[in-house]
């Protein structure tokens, strides 16, 4: 008997409202709701989803086809939206190897059923992003890391999900020390220097949510998740839209009230 996935439809999912705001179907009404809401306190936020998706592809399609990375560990990776992560990876090679972490049970179902058909190179894990130390002993990690090939952290708008007191900052480092030399982190985070914004939306979301929410940090706060990597093809962290841009005609913010802070970096211990 297949396993019965329970859904609260009632309460508005993040994973869910940010597949509302990229024009996906896998969302209900009080998905819609809460993004209408959260329009009339961010009116640039369907915007920053959309900028935040197409660096997301620019980035995973930069490390496989320019560093040569074949090995990729989406944490939080949200509702199946083309093209995916495996799916851009394996347009340089086929062979390339992705492992989903989520722990939302619609995300979960959707991904499963997604991968039916790619089960030999792409995995989706339920598991919390915050257990570093059991998600790395599961096999699909494991297998990832068994040759000491470099690897491809993801944490994509998803560490405003994490509260402070779950220590965000360090679950950044953690996850870089499990990896090889030589390995990337690609981390972008909803920022914002205008103190009053990032507590009207994290209110919000928090109330939203039913309490699964971190925070909007300021800039210098997602800074420090770049402390001790060598960031790549940029300065430092930057408006994602503007990181490695290859085209003229991304989505643009008519308004930047807060925006996707992060960038792409290197881990180098020598």
């Amino acid at each position: 008997m297949s396993e019965q996935i329970r859904i609260d439809i009632d309460t508005p999912s993040v994973a869910r409202m940010y597949d509302y705001l990229i024009n996906g179907t896998d969302n209900y009404e009080s998905d819609r709701v809460a993004c209408r809401e959260l329009l009339e306190i961010a009116p640039s936020t369907r915007e920053l989803a959309l900028i935040n998706r197409a660096f997301l592809v620019r980035a995973v399609r930069y490390l496989a086809q320019e560093c040569g990375v074949r090995r990729f560990i989406d944490h939080g990776s949200g509702l199946p939206t083309r093209p995916n992560v495996h799916q851009v990876a394996q347009q340089t090679d086929p062979e390339a190897r992705v492992v989903y972490i989520d722990n939302d049970p619609l995300v979960l179902a959707h991904g499963r059923l997604m991968l039916a058909e790619n089960l030999k190179t792409t995995a989706v894990v339920e598991a919390d992003m915050r257990d570093v130390e059991a998600n790395f002993q599961r096999e699909e990690i494991a297998r990832l890391l068994e040759d000491g090939e470099p690897v491809a952290a993801l944490f994509v708008s998803v560490l405003h999900c994490i509260p402070d007191r779950d220590d965000p900052w360090e679950l950044v480092k953690s996850v870089a020390d499990k990896l090889p030399d030589g390995s990337y982190m690609v981390i972008s985070q909803l920022a914002s220097d205008d103190a009053e914004l990032r507590d009207r939306v994290t209110e919000f979301m928090r109330r939203t949510t039913g309490g699964k929410w971190g925070r909007v940090r300021s800039f210098d706060e997602v800074k420090r998740y770049f402390e001790g990597l060598q960031v790549v093809e940029s300065d430092g962290p930057v408006e994602v839209s503007t990181w490695q841009p290859d085209t003229d005609l991304f989505p643009r913010q008519a308004s930047q009230e807060w925006i996707e802070y992060g960038a792409v970096a290197r881990i180098s211990r020598s």
